[in-house]
């Protein structure tokens, strides 16, 4: 199981820790209207998954406008960023801050996705940061847990792999 501290602070991590080289497990989250959606609704795409702790906090805005920027030089990769924050507060920050290149879903109702790829932590209710590519296969090519949730992850190693697979 992956180790993620949050401000110096270890977190127990809830669910299922995956792997490069594995099969993406399914999850259902909501999007901005409030729709189930799941990992099957990207199928045939290359997939980027941006988890973020909270849309409210510096890193993780970042974080989200960083993967929106270059959702948008992409083809026939579909961008998301998770969080556990709710959906209307998710639609209310990208249209604030003008962020359409992503699709940004929630995991607070089910946790399921929390679940799915290891990345709750339970003291918090929020997601640990992470960034995951999947191929358009369905499996995982790239899967980081940031060790410490208020850091940033490793942009660059990301996106090289989602140009490896979209070349």
């Amino acid at each position: 199981m992956a180790k993620v501290t949050f401000k110096g602070n270890p977190m127990t991590l809830v669910g299922n820790e995956v792997k490069v080289g594995e099969q993406a497990p399914n999850f259902t989250v909501l999007d901005s209207s409030l729709q189930e959606k799941t990992l099957a609704d990207y199928e045939g795409k290359t997939i980027v998954i941006s988890v973020i702790p909270s849309i409210d906090t510096g890193v993780c805005e970042q974080q989200t406008k960083r993967f929106n920027e270059e959702a948008a030089k992409l083809d026939n990769v579909q961008v998301l960023t998770i969080s556990a924050d709710l959906p209307f507060a998710q639609k209310r920050w990208c249209a604030a801050e003008g962020v359409d290149n992503l699709e940004m879903l929630s995991d607070h109702r089910d946790f399921s996705f929390a679940q799915s790829f290891g990345l709750g932590m339970k003291e918090l209710r929020l997601l640990a940061r992470a960034v995951f590519v999947i191929d358009d296969k369905g499996t995982i090519q790239h899967a980081e847990y940031v060790e410490e949730a208020t850091n940033h992850p490793d942009y660059d190693n990301a996106l090289a792999q989602v140009n490896s697979l979209i070349k």
